[in-house]
């Protein structure tokens, strides 16, 4: 029985946990923070920051001196030679051998130097990269985090459309009872509800769809229960979008991290290329051996032990060597070819990432500006359609327009409400954009 309660007991409390996590309300900043430390891309990048450092400490290891070592064991049958004495003998003869040496690089045309370099800035470059695709799901958040609270909103002005027909339906209904209004009103009326419901209804799955599209975002195995944090966002209808597009991409140049990857991928191109040349130098190395061996007859006297053996046998030794390239199958100038040709992708790799950046800053810029017309033009829309429509619904009240003038009416003031709506958001997200590539973190404060 105290098991069986200690069972209920964890279980309450896994539920718990459970409707905890589920009724978390997520701001933006928790939301980026969440996706970027979940980001399946991020943790492979990662990964493949660890593989260039273990290739940079694999260069710089070239340096060092190369040791190995050799030891063995064998037979010789019939007529064998002694290597300690030198004599031939006609029966089993069993040897030892051991050896050690390596070699040390002295010069090879700064091969491993310039090899270092290269996988030092490639290093670099990657970390960048790994910059880049956490902003890249920075700005994806950020975006899916607005198109919810726009869809809210738009609910919301869909939701009010809807109770201001279900009002509209009672009054006219009480009207035709009354035999002040014809029964076709009703059914006009009616018929525009539905429409509105329909319309609601569309307007909540796009809802629901941009949640989903957020919880996929944070790696969230399912959108039941999430909710975001809805700040209170407004536009000043005096608002203008600071700065230029040129001083925006100055700014930005200097600190985008695609930009710096493929400036540090030029620089890593441009150190291979020093390597391809370099092997067209002589490679002088140091070499030292040491050796010794031990061999054993039986019914032979004068055998030495095995220990005597190896010290008296010992042999060392160290020498220089030089090894010129002179002919090789054209590999070194092909190498070389290809080296030179890598760097001129990396240039235009570089200017092409560039020149993107730029038309991203201007597209948003250009973007932004529009969204504040529209958005200062959609304001007085509705403050227009708003008087209309009152206006119109006082006259239909008392039999002065039809229902379809009417109905035409509220679409337009609904249609006013989600211009503005859209226009208020797209403005906020570019902005954001902007400000983002000017090195200010994204938040909605």
């Amino acid at each position: 029985m105290k098991k069986i309660l200690i069972l209920i007991f964890i279980c309450l409390l896994s539920s718990g946990g459970l409707i905890f996590s589920q009724n978390k309300v997520w701001s933006l900043e928790e939301c980026i923070k969440y996706a970027i430390e979940n980001n399946i891309q991020i943790k492979q990048q990662g990964i493949q920051n660890q593989v260039q450092k273990n290739s940079l400490d694999l260069a710089k290891f070239q340096l060092l001196p190369n040791l190995n070592g050799q030891a063995s064991h064998s037979y010789s049958f019939g007529r064998a030679l002694d290597q300690n004495t030198y004599q031939f003998f006609n029966q089993t003869l069993q040897s030892d051998y051991f050896y050690l040496g390596g070699a040390m690089p002295v010069f090879n045309g700064l091969q491993y130097y310039n090899a270092i370099q290269k996988n030092k800035y490639q290093v670099l470059a990657s970390q960048q990269d790994l910059q880049n695709i956490s902003d890249n799901v920075a700005l994806n958040v950020a975006l899916s985090y607005l198109q919810i609270l726009l869809n809210k909103e738009l609910v919301t002005a869909n939701q009010n459309q809807l109770d201001i027909s279900l009002q509209q339906i009672e009054k006219t209904r009480k009207m035709v009872d009354a035999g002040s209004v014809a029964k076709g009103n009703l059914l006009e009326i009616e018929s525009q509800a539905a429409q509105e419901e329909l319309s609601l209804i569309t307007q909540k799955n796009l809802l629901e769809t941009s949640v989903l599209i957020l919880t996929q975002l944070l790696e969230l195995k399912t959108p039941s229960g999430f909710e975001i944090i809805v700040p209170e966002i407004n536009v000043d209808p005096n608002a203008i979008v600071s700065g230029n597009i040129d001083d925006i991409y100055a700014i930005a140049e200097k600190n985008r991290p695609e930009i710096k990857s493929s400036e540090l991928n030029l620089t890593a191109s441009e150190f291979a290329l020093k390597m391809a040349k370099g092997s067209r130098s002589p490679v002088i190395s140091l070499n030292y051996s040491l050796n010794s061996r031990y061999t054993y007859l039986s019914n032979v006297p004068g055998i030495q032990s095995f220990s005597n053996q190896l010290k008296n046998n010992k042999n060392s030794g160290i020498g220089l060597s030089i090894n010129i390239p002179i002919l090789n199958g054209w590999q070194v100038n092909k190498s070389i070819s290809n080296s030179k040709l890598n760097v001129e992708t990396s240039k235009y790799n570089l200017e092409g990432t560039q020149k993107q950046l730029y038309k991203n800053i201007q597209q948003a810029y250009t973007d932004a500006v529009a969204a504040l017309k529209k958005f200062n033009v959609s304001l007085k829309a509705i403050a227009s359609t708003e008087e209309s429509f009152r206006y119109t619904e006082q006259k239909f009240n008392v039999g002065m327009v039809t229902p379809v003038d009417y109905n035409a009416a509220k679409t337009l003031l609904l249609k006013a409400q989600s211009d503005m709506t859209q226009a208020k958001y797209e403005f906020i997200f570019k902005t954001k954009v902007l400000d983002f590539y000017k090195g200010i973190p994204l938040t909605l404060n």
